[in-house]
């Protein structure tokens, strides 16, 4: 009989950006205000590439340090996945690009888009790899240069974004511990609602977008509102319902960072305190697929996990897709 191996998180590390662009500097670039911003998004900063910096670089070194915490080469590694949706190149993939400036010479490496979902779902495949025993170590990276395609004449889109990185790398772990369950799934019949147009711009994508630049990100803000309040609730219970969990076994629940009136609505839905569900949005702002690790790796540096915990993780975005997972701590 085949072996099975539990799949679980060895090593966390973050990068951001130097740049701070702030409320107060928005409002000097677009027709806005603190107050406004605040008031809608709960986003005070967020952190921003300079132009002449590729995003994947952010990754690079988030991977360095998610290796280091987990006392790895990267001659380990036998898997790099990338989650993202603002990639350097269409070809070579971001996955590449850092494989090659880390030397992870063993690795395989490949790109997954499920925009801000990304994250979950590159838990799902490394978490097949690593039980069946055809990879033992797979590093995820959530990497993200919305700043790039952002229009910062559009005030509905421009107070949202921000730029990052957040690496987990996985692996076998001790029986009962690491990946309980995970949940991913698509609507893409919404997919209309957040858009990017890379090499196709059509009627619909010019009419829409303000600026001179038509290859930038575009959001109807309404729709996505409604569907990320359900769908978080939607995906929390789903997964618990999957483990045999309940809410009251949960220490925390590490979502998508969008939109504080989100965290806060999922968490009514799911009648549970503010205070269960993590929030860095104030700082960063959204990162996509690097929301979750990014936080992930704070909580994990603030100590707000002990071994044994069960954290839920959660997100949802363009595509529409939406992921969550349960983990039990193995750290």
């Amino acid at each position: 009989m085949n072996r099975t191996y539990n799949c679980g998180i060895l090593g966390l590390g973050s990068c951001l950006p130097e740049k701070v662009i702030t409320n107060s500097d928005l409002e000097k670039m677009v027709d806005t205000s603190d107050e406004w911003i605040t008031k809608r998004t709960g986003i005070s900063e967020r952190r921003i590439l300079d132009e002449d910096i590729p995003t994947h670089k952010l990754g690079v070194e988030a991977a360095k340090k998610a290796l280091a915490d987990a006392g790895l080469k990267a001659e380990d590694l036998d898997l790099i996945i990338v989650t993202t949706e603002t990639p350097d190149y269409l070809s070579p993939s971001m996955s590449c690009l850092i494989q090659s400036e880390i030397g992870a010479t063993k690795a395989a490496a490949f790109d997954l888009n499920a925009a801000c979902s990304g994250f979950i779902y590159g838990m799902s495949v490394a978490n097949q790899f690593i039980k069946s025993g055809f990879y033992k170590y797979v590093l995820i990276i959530g990497c993200e240069g919305l700043s790039k395609v952002t229009d910062w004449k559009d005030r509905n889109t421009c107070v949202l974004f921000g730029d990052g990185a957040g690496a987990v790398l996985f692996g076998p772990v001790e029986e009962d511990y690491g990946i309980i369950t995970t949940y991913t799934g698509a609507a893409g019949e919404l997919g209309k609602n957040i858009t990017i147009p890379c090499c196709f711009i059509g009627p619909q994508d010019i009419e829409v977008r303000t600026g001179e630049n038509k290859r930038t990100l575009w959001m109807d803000g309404g729709e996505v509102f409604k569907f990320a309040v359900k769908i978080m609730e939607h995906a929390a219970k789903k997964v618990l319902e999957d483990s045999g969990l309940t809410m009251d076994d949960i220490k925390m629940i590490v979502p998508h960072q969008a939109n504080i009136r989100i965290l806060e609505g999922a968490a009514k839905r799911l009648n549970i305190p503010n205070d269960k569900v993590f929030s860095n949005l104030y700082k960063y702002g959204n990162i996509s697929s690097a929301s979750i690790p990014v936080g992930l790796d704070e909580a994990y540096r603030e100590k707000i996990f002990s071994k044994g915990d069960s954290i839920i993780l959660v997100g949802f975005g363009g595509g529409l897709t939406w992921g969550s997972a349960i983990i039990k701590w193995n750290k």
